[in-house]
């Protein structure tokens, strides 16, 4: 089975919004034993544009998990808080 991962790249709008959620996000990856691989802040683009400056990578045990997790109520509730904080595309991969 391959581990699924979920790439959001975010553009804050709300400073404080984002702080809450981002406060609330953890207690929804525990049940779908997901991690948080990396959150960081864009330097420079190599090749190409990226329209948002931040990033993050959260690594779940399966492509399944990665979906649980999306449409869980618990991660589900927080989506108008997250619509509010931020300007965020949310990608699902799996690793090859």
């Amino acid at each position: 089975m391959s581990k699924g991962y979920v790439v959001g790249h975010i553009t804050v709008k709300d400073a404080d919004k984002w702080a809450e959620y981002r406060s609330r996000v953890p207690e929804t990856l525990a049940p779908w034993g997901a991690e948080l691989v990396f959150r960081g802040h864009q330097v420079a683009a190599f090749a190409g544009e990226s329209p948002h400056a931040d990033v993050v990578v959260i690594g779940f045990p399966s492509v399944a998990a990665a979906h649980g997790w999306f449409a869980s109520p618990a991660y589900q509730a927080l989506i108008p808080l997250r619509e509010q904080a931020a300007e965020v595309v949310l990608l699902n991969y799996e690793s090859v």
